[in-house]
């Protein structure tokens, strides 16, 4: 085990903070800690890399207590979301000056430099200073400063978030493609679930200043383990209804109680899993047992799918993906059946 956080708590005099965090992270995995502002995914990071004192608990890198060293002395290294170049330095005298602290030779400096610019593709880009780069380019020269210190675990907080969407989407490509070539530990902190899912072996989900779920993208995705997670992680559909014995009831639609739940309950049901049929004219618009009616409201073509956003007869709003050649015989005010081929239920007294 690369890393493992062990009944970590810290707590601020506003009461955010974190409590009770257990971590075990292996080595070459990137793991990200994913969440909203202030659930306290930089804390953990931050407590992890030194910046931050935790009131109790331990964190052990390669299976030693880091918790009484300080930042210089923990084999870890911190990539910011803003860069933190020296602007009166080049691009390699920046790089250079971690390694000149630890008195290495010039010559053992110059190959790690080179080596470092090829592995972020900024080769040829040594007498640059920071202010002739573009965000994009000054985001590499920090990661490959991180590169050279050579840790046990690299630590990224939010390293994107500055950079426009399309680089954002780059750096994540590359951040992965780096992190597969070197098979370094990596532990990434955003709010933005679409990195998270992109970029990780595995995903942290954060509320409130404690875990509600570790798993792989797809598990995260698939089966949240709380509705936190379930609205929190993509689109998502919410519907109310009754869980009994002989099954989940909502209006006329009914589903098998596999959880064995009992009593109101939330069904989760992703766009993608939502299937709609026209009705015939003359048809029964009464709710049957595989599928609820409702009304289009709204048909939106998203480049290469449209999203279908159905009013239903007594439940609300529901959205459907469905590819562009489905909807072409769908309109606003047409009546529909609507039934699902995927579901999550949770209790209605899970707090979301």
């Amino acid at each position: 085990m690369q890393l493992s956080v062990r009944k970590l708590s810290k707590r601020y005099k506003t009461g955010d903070g974190v409590s009770g965090i257990n971590i075990d992270i292996e080595k070459g995995e990137l793991v990200t800690l994913l969440g909203p502002s202030g659930c306290g995914k930089t804390t953990v990071l931050r407590s992890i890399g030194g910046f931050l004192e935790p009131d109790s608990g331990d964190i052990l890198i390669e299976g030693k207590s880091v918790i009484q060293l300080p930042p210089e002395k923990r084999p870890t290294s911190m990539v910011f979301q803003s860069y933190n170049l020296w602007s009166h330095m080049s691009v390699y005298d920046n790089l250079a000056f971690g390694l000149k602290i630890r008195k290495k030779p010039k010559a053992e400096i110059r190959a790690a430099v080179d080596d470092v610019l090829k592995l972020v593709r900024l080769s040829g880009f040594e007498k640059k200073y920071p202010a002739e780069l573009s965000g994009g380019q000054q985001q590499r020269v920090a990661l490959a400063r991180s590169l050279l210190l050579n840790p046990a675990v690299l630590l990224l907080d939010e390293p994107f978030s500055a950079l426009d969407a399309k680089l954002r989407h780059e750096m994540r490509e590359e951040l992965r493609e780096i992190q597969m070539k070197t098979g370094l530990t990596m532990v990434f902190v955003t709010h933005d679930q679409e990195e998270a899912l992109s970029l990780s072996d595995r995903i942290i989900v954060m509320n409130h200043g404690h875990i509600e779920q570790i798993a792989e993208p797809h598990k995260i995705y698939d089966e949240p383990a709380s509705l936190y997670v379930a609205s929190f992680i993509g689109k998502m559909n919410f519907l109310e209804g009754v869980a009994e014995e002989e099954g989940i009831r909502i209006g006329g639609l009914r589903l098998p109680n596999e959880r064995k739940e009992r009593g109101p309950v939330t069904a989760a049901v992703r766009p993608e899993d939502v299937q709609i049929d026209s009705m015939a004219a003359g048809e029964d618009r009464k709710d049957k047992e595989d599928r609820l009616t409702g009304r289009i409201k709204q048909v939106m073509i998203l480049g290469h799918y449209a999203e279908v956003t159905v009013e239903l007869n007594g439940f609300g709003i529901i959205r459907a993906f469905q590819s562009k050649e489905a909807v072409q015989q769908l309109h606003a005010g047409q009546e529909v059946g609507v039934s699902m081929t995927k579901w999550t239920v949770f209790p209605n007294n899970q707090t979301n």
